[in-house]
């Protein structure tokens, strides 16, 4: 532990005091231990390897809240993000799912599991081709055509920069599915999922207008105009109160800064960190970033 941080107390640890096992079984095959890239409230999220072979795994919440068991939380999260991964697996840029994850032969019902997608998280100075927005465009079309509504697209991190320099969108664990039959036809479940939709769009639309202006047509640029109302009302009544409450608490714990910045936080995500050396690396004098909790 460097001088000066914090380990997160069991509370704000999907897995309390453990770590991810350290080795799982998949597809048949024993996987060890490469790397733990994430461990924040909701999951613990690691890398494994077979030889050359690396897919990553994601454990959900076991830690109770309070006192309030929280298993049923994990399992649930790891279920519906196993769905979306095997129902769009066939798209590209959606890592390939693995299947059911077993450490010492038993199933472990809070994990799931994908192929390893080498690369690095989108940064805000990233230099992509012509390709790669078109891509992600064309990847929210056939979501969006499968009742799918991907929610999350807001965090740049999501998007990954293949090695190959193709995206990929990774985190699927609170993506949104339309509902089918009676309920679905009602209107307000089709309003809710159109309003997701516009949503996705819009944060594609604001990540395309900062690295790749060029693309975004003129009637696109008003971003004001785009974003849905969903996003206002989210924002003000839910997002903002949880995140000032979180980072409060992490302040008074001494585990973040006064600022409620990750940097005296000793495992903040990898995302952060490898923004941190990015930024680093180009000489950018910025101040940092803070993961999710």
């Amino acid at each position: 532990m460097t001088q000066g941080t914090r380990p997160r107390p069991k509370l704000f640890r999907a897995l309390g005091a453990h770590e991810p096992p350290a080795a799982v079984e998949v597809e048949g095959r024993a996987f060890a231990l490469g790397s733990c890239l994430k461990h924040d409230s909701w999951a613990a999220t690691a890398v494994y390897r077979c030889g050359e072979r690396r897919i990553l795994c994601k454990f959900g919440r076991q830690q109770p809240i309070l006192g309030v068991p929280a298993r049923w939380l994990g399992r649930a999260l790891a279920r519906r993000e196993g769905w979306f991964l095997e129902n769009l697996g066939d798209l590209p840029s959606v890592p390939r799912s693995c299947g059911p994850v077993r450490v010492a032969g038993a199933v472990v019902d809070h994990a799931v599991a994908h192929d390893y997608i080498g690369g690095h998280p989108l940064s805000r100075d990233e230099r992509v081709d012509d390709r790669f927005f078109p891509r992600l465009h064309h990847l929210l079309d056939a979501m969006h055509g499968r009742g799918v509504a991907y929610v999350d697209l807001h965090k740049r991190e999501n998007i990954v920069v293949g090695d190959d320099g193709r995206p990929w969108l990774v985190d699927y664990q609170i993506c949104w599915r339309s509902t089918a039959g009676r309920w679905g036809r009602l209107w307000p479940a089709r309003r809710v999922f159109a309003s997701l939709c516009v949503a996705d769009r819009y944060h594609l639309i604001k990540h395309q207008l900062r690295l790749r202006p060029d693309q975004v047509p003129g009637e696109l640029r008003d971003l004001d105009r785009l974003r849905p109302s969903l996003l206002h009302w989210h924002r003000l009544l839910v997002g903002d109160p949880f995140r000032a409450l979180r980072r409060r608490i992490l302040v008074w714990m001494a585990i973040r800064s006064g600022a409620g910045r990750a940097k005296s936080e000793v495992f903040p995500e990898e995302s952060v960190r490898l923004a941190r050396e990015r930024r680093a690396s180009l000489g950018w004098r910025g101040g940092g970033s803070g993961g999710p909790v």
